[in-house]
């Protein structure tokens, strides 16, 4: 797989002697990139424009993407073969990481049964509308934080960046979607102020995928919780 499979490609019509513009996948308002890290280095980097500007530049011309945009995308475990390693700059893109793990006994059971999920699928249905997602959105922002919550998320930033645990700590970007992710937290609980829980209940979502390959010591399976365990709430 090449860039231009997932971006597009500029093609040229000799019956018309221009040149029309063929649009990838990415041109959609979800894009599912299954096993990312089994594309090249260089088809992986065609999704860094995409991601942080939700465009795509093609033979010098700039491209706008659908809104909403965003990237799901799974990967598999770096001990397979034929696997090539997220750069950080990419990873740094993606706000969350989320293992899934087995299935429960329950819905492998309904699988063994032959009740197959995909088929319910055809009968999903939108629980919102555009206008009310983007209106969602638009509440996040409105979630208050306080100065006491802001020095904790600051005191976990420089945790990452000065305590030694780690080759390098979170990047602004990170300090940043970290506020959001906790807004959104705070806005599905209802409330319309960030508490330090709601830090913490997305600080392993958003960090950990950002600090696992950086570590020094391979011993410490969770960089997120060595983090959260260190620094207090209170300061």
């Amino acid at each position: 797989m090449l860039p231009a499979d997932i971006l597009g490609a500029n093609i040229f019509d000799p019956e018309k002697r221009t040149f029309t513009l063929h649009r990838g996948p990415v041109f959609t308002q979800l894009l599912l990139a299954d096993e990312i890290n089994r594309s090249s280095p260089k088809t992986q980097s065609a999704l860094l424009e995409a991601m942080e500007e939700h465009q795509v530049s093609i033979d010098g011309q700039s491209a706008s993407l659908p809104e909403p945009f965003f990237v799901i995308a799974t990967q598999n475990p770096m001990h397979q073969s034929g696997t090539y390693p997220l750069p950080e700059s990419q990873l740094d893109r993606f706000l969350m990481q989320i293992t899934l793990g087995f299935p429960d006994r329950t819905i492998e059971r309904q699988l063994f049964e032959g009740r197959n999920p995909r088929a319910a699928l055809q009968q999903a249905v939108a629980l919102v509308t555009l206008e009310q997602w983007f209106a969602l959105q638009a509440r996040v922002g409105d979630v208050q934080v306080s100065g006491s919550v802001l020095d904790y998320v600051q005191r976990l930033v420089d945790q990452t960046r000065y305590s030694g645990d780690f080759q390098w700590g979170l990047s602004p970007r990170a300090a940043l979607g970290l506020m959001q992710a906790a807004r959104a937290w705070a806005l599905l609980q209802r409330r319309q102020f960030v508490v330090p829980e709601d830090i913490q209940a997305v600080f392993g979502p958003v960090a950990s995928h950002r600090l696992r390959y950086q570590m020094r010591s391979g011993q410490q399976a969770d960089p997120a919780r060595l983090v959260l365990d260190k620094v207090d709430v209170l300061g």
